[in-house]
C-alpha cells in the first residue's frame, strides 16, 4: 500500500459517507475544509517559503466581504441589474480574487522587504488595519456586518445547505492540495523550497527570489480569499469578528501544529484544532462549573505541549510511524521523451571570461580588498590563495554578484556587471560553490543538483500545477543525474543531502553548479573535508572540465592540491595582490613565503 492509494481510499470513504453523516458533523467538516484552505496557503508561505504571517484572516475577510457587498449592495445591484441573481456570487468570487491579489501584491512588495522578527510584526500591522477597515466602513455594514448573502448555485443545483456546499468546499480543497503538490514537485517547487534556507544560494542558481516570494505571498492570500468567499455563502452573513488577529494566529497554529512543511499537515492541524476547540467549549464549563473563555487558556497550554514534543508538527511523526508499512512512491518524471535543454556555447580557449579591474571593497574604515586585478580565461584553472583574512571570500562575493564593489569594475563574458544581482551572473554562465556549504538538507541530492539547472527550464507555476511541464522536468532530472554520476555520487542520488559527510556535500555543490552548464566555475574551498583519494578524484574532474574549455577559479588552502592543478595563481594578503604567476613562480616569490610564514624573509620587500 502506497501513501497515494491510502489518500485516494480516504477520499472515497469520505465521499461514500458524506450523505449519511449527521448535520452537525457535516457542518464541522465544512469549517475544517474552510480552515484547511487557509492553512494550506500558510504551509506554502511559512513552512516551505519561510515567511511567517499572522494576517491571513484579513485576506479571508477580503474574499468574504467582496462577495457579500456585491450580492447585497444596492449600488452593485443597480450596476449589474442585467445579470441573473445566481451569477452574482460567482462575480463576487472574481471580485474577491482580483481585490485580494492587488492588495496582497501591494502589501507583499512592502512587507516582504522586512526580515527577522520585523516580517511577522508587519503582517500583524496590516492584519489589524484591514480588520478595522472592515468594521469602520459604512458600505460594509460597520461592525454589524452584511446580512442576506444569497446561497451559491451551480448549473441550477442549489448549494444552500451545508451538506451541498460542503461538497464544493472539499472538492476545492483537494484540488488545491493536488495542484500545490504538483507545484512543489517541479522546477519552480525547488526554487520555492530554496527560499527558506538560502536566498543567496538560490539567487546564485538564477532564482529571482524577490519575485518568487511575492508570488507565494499572493498565492496564500488567494487561497484565503477563496475560503472567505465560501464562508460568506455558508454563513449567509458577514461581520468583522471572524477576521481579527486572534483568528489569524489560529490559522498559523493549524499550519504549524499539523506540520508546517507538509500540505496534508494543514488538514490535520485544522481538524485537530477545530475539534479541540469544540470539545473544550463543551467540557470545560462542566468541569469548572462556570462559564468563560477558559478554553483559550487550555488551548494555549496544549499547543505549547504539542510544539515542544513535535517541533516539526504532527504530520512528520505520523508518516514516520507508518513508514515501515508503506511503500515509497517513485518520483514521477513523465512518460514522454525528455525535452531538449538549451545549451550554452562555451568561449574559445584563452578568451577572458571574467575580468576584475581595480576592485576595491570598503566596510567603513576597513579595506577588505584594495584595487584587486584578476582575470580568468577559458580552458584554465586560476587559483586565488592567501592567508586567513586576506579578503578572498569578499572578493568572491563581488565577482559573483552577492556584493557590489565600492569601486572598480567586474566584467563577465565582456559585459559590465555593476549593480547586477547574482542571478544575472548565473544567466551569463557563472556557477559557484560556497565556503560554508549551502544545500537543501532535507531534500535529496538529485533535487539539490536539479536546482542548479533552474535557468535551463522555462515552464512556470501554472504548467507545474497542471503537470504540463513533465517533458522539461524529465530532462532537468536527467541532467542532474548525469552530473551526479560525473562527480562520483550516483549511489547517493536519492539520499537526503544533509546525511552526507561534509566533503561529499561539497561535491554535491559542484554537481549543482555544473547542472547549469556554466562557462566559468567559482569554487570556494572545494577540497576542504575531502580525503586524499577524494581530492585526487576532484582534481581529475577539474582537469577534465578545463580540457572541455571551462574557466575555473579556485579558492583553496590546500597548497599541494592547488599547485598540482592550477595554471595560474594569484596571492592576496590583507586584501592586496602581492603575487601572480605560475605555481612555480609564486612558490619562489619571497613575498608569498613571508605572507605564509608570517615573517620577513630576505628579499621580501625587494
Amino acid at each position: 500500500m502506497t501513501p497515494r492509494r491510502i489518500t485516494l481510499l480516504a477520499i472515497a470513504l469520505l465521499a461514500l459517507a458524506w450523505p449519511l453523516l449527521p448535520p452537525f458533523t457535516v457542518t464541522l467538516l465544512d469549517y475544517i475544509g474552510l480552515y484547511s484552505l487557509v492553512a494550506v496557503g500558510l504551509v506554502m508561505l511559512t513552512g516551505v517559503g519561510g515567511m511567517t504571517s499572522f494576517g491571513q484572516a484579513a485576506f479571508v475577510g477580503l474574499g468574504a466581504y467582496a462577495t457579500a457587498w456585491l450580492c447585497t449592495s444596492p449600488t452593485a445591484a443597480q450596476a449589474l441589474g442585467m445579470l441573473p441573481v445566481g451569477a452574482l456570487p460567482w462575480l463576487g468570487l472574481v471580485l474577491g480574487l482580483a481585490v485580494t491579489a492587488l492588495i496582497a501584491w501591494a502589501l507583499g512588495a512592502v512587507t516582504l522587504r522586512l526580515s527577522g522578527h520585523y516580517l511577522p510584526l508587519g503582517t500583524i500591522a496590516w492584519g489589524l488595519s484591514l480588520y478595522y477597515i472592515f468594521g469602520n466602513l459604512e458600505a460594509l455594514g460597520g461592525f454589524t456586518g452584511l446580512a442576506s448573502v444569497p446561497p451559491l448555485s451551480i448549473a441550477g443545483i442549489d448549494l444552500s445547505s451545508p451538506r451541498a456546499l460542503g461538497v464544493l468546499i472539499w472538492v476545492l480543497l483537494l484540488a488545491a492540495i493536488g495542484c500545490l503538490h504538483n507545484l512543489l514537485d517541479s522546477r519552480e517547487g525547488r526554487a520555492i523550497r530554496a527560499l527558506r534556507t538560502g536566498r543567496v544560494m538560490a539567487e546564485s542558481m538564477g532564482v529571482d527570489t524577490g519575485r518568487q516570494r511575492i508570488k507565494l505571498f499572493v498565492l496564500a492570500a488567494l487561497l484565503a480569499a477563496v475560503s472567505g468567499w465560501l464562508y460568506a455563502h455558508l454563513q449567509r452573513f458577514v461581520n468583522p469578528t471572524p477576521f481579527n488577529l486572534n483568528i489569524g494566529i489560529e490559522y498559523l497554529f493549524m499550519a504549524v501544529v499539523g506540520g508546517s512543511g507538509h500540505l496534508w499537515g494543514a488538514v490535520l492541524g485544522a481538524t485537530l484544532i477545530t475539534l479541540l476547540k469544540e470539545q473544550l467549549q463543551d467540557w470545560l464549563p462542566r468541569l469548572l462549573g462556570a462559564s468563560g473563555n477558559f478554553e483559550v487558556i487550555v488551548f494555549g497550554l496544549l499547543m505549547l505541549l504539542v510544539l515542544q514534543r513535535a517541533a516539526d508538527g504532527l504530520w512528520p511523526l505520523i508518516t514516520g510511524w507508518t513508514q515501515r508499512w508503506l511503500k515509497p512512491v517513485p518520483r514521477r518524471g513523465g512518460s514522454a521523451a525528455p525535452a531538449e535543454l538549451p545549451r550554452r556555447d562555451l568561449p574559445v580557449p584563452g578568451q577572458v571570461v571574467l575580468d576584475a579591474s581595480a576592485v576595491t571593497k570598503r566596510f567603513s574604515g576597513l579595506v577588505a580588498n584594495n584595487a584587486v586585478n584578476l582575470d580568468v580565461k577559458a580552458g584554465e584553472v586560476h587559483a586565488l590563495i592567501g592567508p586567513n583574512g586576506a579578503g578572498k571570500s569578499t572578493f568572491f562575493n563581488m565577482i559573483s554578484g552577492v556584493d557590489d564593489p565600492t569601486s572598480g569594475t567586474v566584467s563577465l563574458m565582456g559585459q559590465p556587471m555593476a549593480g547586477q544581482p547574482s542571478r544575472a551572473f548565473a544567466a551569463l554562465g557563472l556557477g559557484r560553490t560556497f565556503q560554508h556549504v549551502r544545500l537543501l538538507g532535507q531534500r535529496s541530492v538529485l533535487e539539490n543538483v536539479a536546482l542548479g539547472a533552474h535557468l535551463r527550464g522555462r515552464r512556470g507555476w501554472l504548467s507545474a500545477m497542471l503537470r504540463t511541464d513533465r517533458r522539461e522536468e524529465t530532462a532537468l532530472l536527467a541532467e542532474a543525474r548525469r552530473q551526479i554520476e560525473r562527480c562520483g555520487l550516483a549511489e547517493y542520488a536519492d539520499t537526503p543531502a544533509a546525511s552526507l559527510p561534509l566533503g561529499q556535500q561539497r561535491i554535491v555543490e559542484i554537481a549543482r553548479a555544473l547542472a547549469g552548464q556554466p562557462s566559468i566555475l567559482l569554487l570556494d574551498e572545494p577540497a576542504a573535508g575531502l580525503r586524499h583519494l577524494e581530492k585526487q578524484s576532484l582534481a581529475r574532474l577539474l582537469a577534465q572540465l578545463r580540457g572541455e574549455g571551462l574557466a575555473i577559479l579556485v579558492v583553496e588552502h590546500d597548497m599541494e592540491f592547488v599547485m598540482n592543478l592550477a595554471d595560474r595563481v594569484t596571492v592576496l594578503e590583507f586584501g592586496t595582490v602581492i603575487a601572480i604567476g605560475t605555481p612555480t613562480e609564486v612558490q619562489a616569490d619571497p613575498r608569498v613565503m613571508a605572507a605564509y610564514l608570517g615573517g620577513d624573509l630576505p628579499g621580501a620587500h625587494a
